[in-house]
């Protein structure tokens, strides 16, 4: 990893460059590509100050923390940035494992294990559709011998799910993804 340390308002210090790179050399085998670590050490009236802007390919971490005394700092700042990486990590693993969450459950809309009995919720009725191939004209057919408004169908020309439904003045219409 390639490392540069900057120090602000303070001497700088072989040690305390020497235990950086020690405690910045343990991310080198968490990280798949080779990394940039921009590191700065400043001290305030009686804060001490780390920051770290590390940057590998597509990952870009900038932590900041301070504490009295620059040793903690970057201490602190090591763990926060390890957590970072192992947050970072676990969601390209998950994402490239194909286990992605679904937005519809993050946004709290209901699905069809939710409510296994109607009773559980009186506002959300949960019906099975068994969508069959056809063509419009034998779904509009099926629409206006049912009593329901619409119809839910895979469309055999565009082998996609389609919806057919009366408008209120009399005619139908037809829902197609695109």
């Amino acid at each position: 990893m390639q490392t540069t340390v900057t120090f602000k308002k303070i001497d700088p210090s072989d040690s305390l460059k020497a235990y950086i790179q020690k405690k910045l050399s343990r991310f080198d085998k968490m990280l798949d590509n080779p990394a940039e670590a921009n590191i700065v050490l400043s001290v305030e009236k009686i804060r001490h100050i780390a920051e770290i802007t590390l940057v590998c390919d597509k990952l870009k971490i900038h932590v900041k923390e301070e504490s009295e005394s620059l040793y903690s700092s970057v201490d602190m700042l090591m763990d926060k940035l390890k957590v970072q990486i192992k947050k970072n990590k676990e969601k390209t693993k998950r994402h490239m494992s194909g286990n992605k969450k679904s937005i519809k459950n993050d946004l709290g809309y209901a699905q069809e294990n939710d409510y296994p009995d109607a009773n559980m919720n009186d506002n959300i009725i949960i019906e099975k559709v068994d969508t069959k191939p056809m063509d419009i004209d034998d779904a509009a057919v099926i629409l206006g011998s049912k009593k329901n408004n619409f119809f839910v169908f895979n469309n055999a020309r565009t082998e996609r799910l389609n919806v057919i439904y009366k408008r209120k003045n009399g005619q139908m219409g037809v829902i197609q993804p695109v």
